[in-house]
């Protein structure tokens, strides 16, 4: 069975900084493209960040650019999404999301494969 867990979602105020993890297992994980996907109440599904199997250069969403850095780590089956400088604009559902076609510099919001249940995060101003 695939799993995608996300965790680290949570609450924050404006400014604030907060981590999210995503765990896969029951697929060749090393080889996926991996990526978190956002939707906020009434808005269409967002690709936030997305890294590439080999990671080369991750895709940034321009609204998250300079402040979100994502990595992976193939060895413990992990990719992780280090949100700083919060706004109430990112508040939304993060979903991790995996695709078995590499899209290296995109991240299309409806072509993961796979989707773990999604994680709140709410920023407040």
């Amino acid at each position: 069975e695939v799993l995608l867990v996300e965790s680290g979602g949570g609450l924050v105020q404006a400014g604030g900084s907060l981590r999210l993890s995503c765990a896969g297992s029951g697929f060749d994980f090393a080889t996926y493209f991996i990526g978190w996907i956002r939707q906020a109440p009434g808005k269409e599904r967002e690709g936030v960040s997305c890294i590439s199997p080999s990671i080369g250069s991750p895709y940034y969403a321009d609204s998250v650019q300079g402040r979100f850095t994502i990595s992976r780590d193939n060895g413990r089956r992990t990719v992780e999404l280090q949100m700083n400088s919060l706004k109430p604009e990112d508040t939304a559902v993060y979903y991790c999301a995996a695709s078995y076609l590499d899209y290296e510099s995109g991240c299309p919001a409806n072509a993961m494969d796979y989707w773990g249940k999604g994680i709140q995060v709410t920023v407040s101003s």
